[in-house]
Parts: structure tokens; sequence; C-alpha cells
């Protein structure tokens, strides 16, 4: 089954970034990552380098530029929620700045390479480096079914949407978290018939 998956090829957009092995894209982002986190934060020259590498891998992957926004922008909470509970540290003396260009190099290092490597591809570098097949296998899996989550997310929104007449901000909370509660049913439902179906034909 995994074999099938690692095979399957998504669509990218054409670039020069993305027509690199994937192999040296990993391996690039995690020595990125790897450092940023360890410097300490007065290497004021490795932030302006990386962010600096950062946009010029942007330019060459052409990706849209308010598509990458809207992409931190989403995860800005947990750069916001680190760098705030970094400065309420007694031993913190102005360090949540270093903190907050830390966690957003990282985000856009990997927001970066998910954008101009398919997902296949990762995999397959992951089963190249040993990693355990159970942890790959979670993987593709989770990758597979995030988007049928997200259709049926997107479904029951428009159905309860059209049965809500109102616009009251605290009716569409309300409608909000009925549809994630019972996205959570529906999720938790159509896992044990995939599991069933799967196990049915001799998946292990």
């Amino acid at each position: 089954m995994i074999d099938d998956w690692i095979g399957h090829h998504h669509s990218h957009r054409d670039s020069p970034v993305s027509r690199l092995s994937a192999r040296l894209k990993l391996g690039a982002a995690l020595v990125i990552i790897v450092v940023t986190v360890l410097v300490p934060p007065r290497a004021v020259d490795w932030f302006v380098g990386a962010s600096s590498l950062l946009l010029v891998v942007t330019v060459l992957s052409r990706i849209p530029l308010l598509f990458l926004m809207k992409r931190l922008a989403w995860l800005s909470p947990l750069v916001l929620s680190v760098a705030l509970v970094n400065a309420l540290q007694p031993t913190a003396r102005g360090g949540w700045g270093a903190v907050a260009a830390k966690s957003t190099i990282c985000l856009l290092t990997i927001i970066l390479v998910s954008n101009t490597t398919p997902f296949s591809q990762i995999l397959r570098v992951l089963k190249a480096v040993r990693v355990p097949g159970l942890l790959i296998t979670t993987l593709a899996l989770m990758h597979r079914y995030l988007f049928v989550l997200v259709e049926e997310a997107e479904r029951m929104r428009r159905a309860r949407a059209s049965r809500t007449f109102t616009r009251r901000r605290g009716a569409r909370w309300q409608a909000l978290s009925t549809v994630v509660g019972q996205l959570f049913v529906r999720a938790s439902e159509r896992a044990e018939r995939i599991y069933d179906a799967m196990c049915a034909r001799g998946w292990r």
C-alpha cells in the first residue's frame, strides 16, 4: 500500500526549485532549521543570511507572495504563542524577538519545501533513510485523508450556512462549534469504516 502511495505523484508549480532533488531540499531544510534553533539570539548575521536565502528561494520557486503570506498568517498564532511564552520567562531579557525570528524562519522553510516537493517524494526520501515504515504509513494515510476531512468540513459548513438566517456573530461561532463537533463524530465513524475495509482487503 505504501509503495503505491509513494509512486503516486502530485502536481506542483514548475520552477527551478521544484526540479531539484527532494533529498537535497529536505537536507538543506533540516540544516537551516537545526542551525536556526541552535544559534544564540545575538547571531544576527545568521538570521539575515537565512532570511535572504529563503527570499531568493521564494522568488525562484515562483510561489505567489499572497499565497505565502496567507500560509504564514495561518501559522502566525503559533509563532506569537512561542514568543509570548518566552517573553514571560523571568530570564528572557528581550529574547522573545529572536524566538519569533527563529520560529518564522523555520516555518517559512517548511512551507517552501512542502510547496515545491511532492509529498510522494518526501515519503520516498524518508523510506530511503530508513525511517520506520509504520511512521511513513501513518504520514501517508494522514496526508491522504486530510483532504477528505477538508471537503467534508466544507460541505457541512455550506449546509449549515444555508439553514442559518441570521448574521449575528454569536450565531456564527455557535454554527462553527457545531460543525467542528459533527466533523469529529463523522471523522471517527469514517475512520472505523476505512480501517475495516482495509483489513478486509488484507492490509496490515
